[in-house]
């Protein structure tokens, strides 16, 4: 105890010292209320209870041993996260300050915080600071880091500031624009003048309590006739672009103007950039609430081509209609979004390549971030190039630096007319490598190559008409053994079944021996979509068919009838489970199954995933945990997968009826969100969760997946430094990869590539990271959608899918094959 001074009530000292501890009941109050916890009821380690000194709140206070180490402890209550004021009542009635270290819920935010005298132990001061709190418990404890101990404690006083759904522009950063109050009817301090130029921005940074949609209003005054566009951003990504702040009236008459978008949990950075030499309007405030407005617009009318050239094209629509108002149309070229427009009816497209077919759908997006169905298709064709002269052909191509994995070439530069613009690394028609550049390198390193393989490589230049020069020289090599005995590698590829329209989902019965496998048939007559059973030989029957499916689109869309699964229990319940797109949505269905034929009726147990021409997932599979996952697509909406109220943009947990499997992270369907298009999940023997995505026009990816995380779209795509987001372990360039369905033997997961034409094999060990990606039957067999493990051997089924829209093969094209892992 602190000598010299009088200790309390033996009674008291008894009560404080039983069990060492004394531990109080926390007191929550109002946001932006003070609430006071007393020093008596917190728990205390090397203390005391007193009242042998005048002036305390409370039944009394807490003198501490005269350790370091002594502390005491306050658990409170938070109405909501933010900063918290904290004021400590104390006293200390000797000439020497004594020191403690205060910590908030473990960490330290005041090391060494001085308690000084107070001229006696009657006299009271206060120590006030700040500290982040979170919503909830929260526990603040202060520690002597002296030999006298604490000061005398007599309460914790706090206060969580309440949480403001309004920024001041004057409060944010700013670029070619200044704070003025030569106005009126401003609110704060003044308003921001953007400068009259393109690109001038006011930028807010925003804490969101957690992720979701979130409604943006703008306050702003406009004084002239003329709309001042401006393009809103969130976390770098628009979500608004040329969003129109027309007129107001005069400079000192304000308006409102609302769009929505949606917030990371934590800090965001919210953008306003003036799109016009005009500069942006007057801005006042940015308000932040929860979205109203949840009406999709109408679907755009049938789009047209016109003034169509060598490198661009003017696309026309039909507007859309909305309940607010239709504020931008988005552009896609299959499931790539190309381009993006205001409130207007047509788009001048440029940069793309002559003589190429576009497929064209557009959809219209509102205010509130809601976006329409996506219209009609329209392919239109580019004109031939009027340069029609080829590039000469490469110099004289060598190879070095020969690893089991890679190899380096070099080449001679080719000339052309008007100028080369890329290099592709070719066997046959198949692409390797692609080098550009202006001009592109004469160098490249090819990795991913198979090891022990042959492989015969040329070199080809291509200028911006596409022109494609003769090939360089043949280099002829055989790549060296692998070092890799733990994973296998393939060494034997046989075709099993042919006669295929795009086979999409595949899951084995449990005996091993048979397996169920989907047409997704959007080639074929409406309501085939059918499910056969294949032996391992190869061997299909036509079991059956799924009730009210639907495509996206006839031969361009990419939904149907997907993903399979059959229940662990099979051989007493008899049930299946498909995901398939009906009339009004995507949703997963339970069938019985009895060995021969599969029921006519099905039973959805997951319905309103949203539906769209690409983007709809569409995966399923048991997990060894015996609950049923599903994967599923962004429907072309990217905001849905950061939307935790969503299905789309997911991979989902459940049970077999449909509901959330217990354990799932926020006690919904959803297990991991921030997702693009993902198709491919599988587990490794430790029972990781692995998945492979789509890209937009970057990088594709593969995910250890994780309940709870944010896998980034549409903030990121592949790998990005945003805090919260969770990095891919792996990516390609969508050229190379496109991937569908994942599967895993021996410690390496095995990809299917569409777009790439190839099997990717990427080692993945017992940690987190992965080794290096490689690549068998490069362009040998078209597009590979679907990749599946054989129960009981090291052996893969591997589909093709040549009869999509991208394949574009006659129905009956594709094939099933098997993989030998040794």
């Amino acid at each position: 105890m602190r000598s010299g001074r009088p200790r309390a009530r033996a009674a008291v000292l008894v009560a404080a010292l039983v069990g060492g501890l004394l531990t109080m009941g926390a007191m929550a109050g109002p946001a932006g209320a003070a609430t006071r916890y007393e020093a008596e009821n917190a728990t205390i380690s090397q203390g005391a209870v007193a009242t042998n000194h005048l002036n305390y709140s409370g039944t009394g206070f807490v003198d501490g041993t005269n350790v370091a180490g002594s502390y005491l402890e306050w658990s409170f209550d938070a109405p909501a996260a933010g900063t918290a004021t904290l004021v400590l009542r104390y006293a200390n009635g000797t000439t020497t300050t004594r020191t403690s270290d205060v910590s908030v819920n473990g960490a330290v935010v005041s090391a060494g915080r001085a308690f000084p005298g107070t001229g006696n132990w009657d006299t009271w001061a206060n120590s006030t600071l700040t500290a982040p709190v979170t919503a909830g418990a929260n526990k603040i404890r202060v520690t002597a880091t002296g030999a006298d101990g604490n000061a005398n404690l007599d309460y914790l006083e706090v206060t969580v500031a309440a949480p403001s759904n309004d920024y001041q522009a004057e409060d944010a950063t700013l670029s070619q624009a200044a704070v003025f109050s030569n106005h009126l009817g401003y609110t704060g301090t003044g308003f921001v003048d953007y400068t009259n130029v393109t690109g001038s921005y006011v930028q807010f940074t925003v804490n969101a309590a957690s992720a979701g949609p979130a409604s943006l209003t703008f306050r702003y005054a406009n004084g002239t006739t003329v709309a001042r566009p401006m393009t809103i951003s969130v976390n770098g990504v628009d979500v608004a672009a040329d969003l129109v702040f027309p007129g107001t009236g005069n400079w000192d008459t304000w308006a409102d103007l609302a769009v929505n978008a949606t917030l990371n949990a934590g800090g965001n950075t919210i953008r306003a950039t003036a799109t016009t030499a005009n500069g942006g309007p007057n801005l006042d405030r940015l308000s932040v609430g929860t979205p109203s407005d949840t009406e999709r617009p109408t679907t755009p009318g049938q789009p047209s081509c016109s003034g169509v050239g060598e490198n661009g094209l003017t696309l026309n629509w039909g507007a859309s209609t909305d309940n607010v108002g239709v504020v931008a149309y988005d552009i896609y070229n299959y499931g790539n979004k190309i381009s993006e427009a205001g409130n207007v009816t047509s788009k001048q497209l440029t940069g793309l390549t002559p003589n190429t077919t576009y497929s064209l759908t557009v959809f219209a997006r509102d205010a509130a971030g809601n976006v329409s169905p996506p219209s009609p298709i329209v392919e239109c064709t580019t004109s031939p190039s009027s340069d029609t002269q080829k590039p000469s052909a490469p110099g004289t191509l060598t190879s070095s630096n020969l690893t089991a994995n890679s190899v380096q070439l070099s080449w001679g530069a080719s000339t052309d007319n008007v100028g080369v613009v890329a290099y592709e690394v070719r066997s046959g028609t198949t692409v390797y490598a692609t080098v550009t550049g202006n001009p592109p390198a004469t160098s490249a390193t090819v990795s991913g190559l198979a090891c022990n393989s042959p492989y015969s490589l040329t070199v080809v230049a291509k200028d911006a008409a596409g022109n494609v020069s003769d090939p360089s020289n043949t280099v002829q090599f055989t790549t060296p053994s692998c070092n890799d005995p733990d994973g296998g590698v393939p060494s034997g590829i046989t075709q099993i079944s042919s006669g295929w329209t795009i086979p999409w989902g595949m899951a084995w019965l449990p005996d091993g021996q048979t397996a169920l496998v989907t047409e997704r048939d959007d080639k074929v007559a409406s309501g085939q979509f059918r499910v056969y059973k294949v032996t391992l030989s190869g061997t299909k029957t036509l079991v059956g068919t799924v009730p009210n499916a639907s495509t996206t689109g006839t031969t361009s869309g990419e939904g149907g009838l997907m993903g399979a699964a059959v229940d662990p229990n099979w051989t007493t319940n008899h049930f299946v489970y498909f995901f398939h797109t009906s009339p009004t949505d995507n949703r997963i269905v339970r069938m019985t199954y009895n060995g021969t034929s599969l029921s006519s009726t099905s039973t959805p147990i997951v319905t309103g995933i949203r539906r769209s021409l690409f983007h709809n997932g569409g995966r399923l599979a048991f997990g060894p945990d015996g609950y049923l996952y599903a994967t599923t697509g962004d429907s072309q909406q990217g905001n849905l997968a950061q939307d935790r109220n969503s299905l789309n943009g997911k991979v989902l947990r459940m049970t077999t009826t449909g509901q959330p499997a217990p354990g799932n992270p926020f006690g919904t369907l959803v297990y991991s969100y921030g997702h693009r298009n993902p198709q491919g999940i599988a587990w490794d023997s430790q029972g990781r969760l692995w998945e492979a995505e789509f890209g937009n026009s970057s990088v594709d990816e593969l995910n250890l997946i994780k309940p709870g995380l944010n896998y980034g779209w549409p903030t990121c795509e592949g790998t990005c430094s945003v805090s919260g987001m969770t990095n891919p372990k792996k990516t390609w360039s969508t050229g190379t990869a496109s991937p569908s369905a994942i599967a895993i033997v021996r410690n390496v997961v095995y990809m299917a590539a569409l777009k790439g034409e190839r099997l990717w094999r990427i080692p993945i060990g017992s940690g987190e990271s992965v080794g290096t990606a490689t690549a068998y039957y490069v362009g040998a067999y078209g597009r590979l959608r679907t990749v599946i493990k054989v129960p009981g051997a090291n052996q893969l089924w591997l589909s093709t899918t040549n009869c999509d829209n991208n394949g574009d093969a006659s129905p009956g094209s594709d094939r099933i094959f098997r993989v030998t892992i040794t």
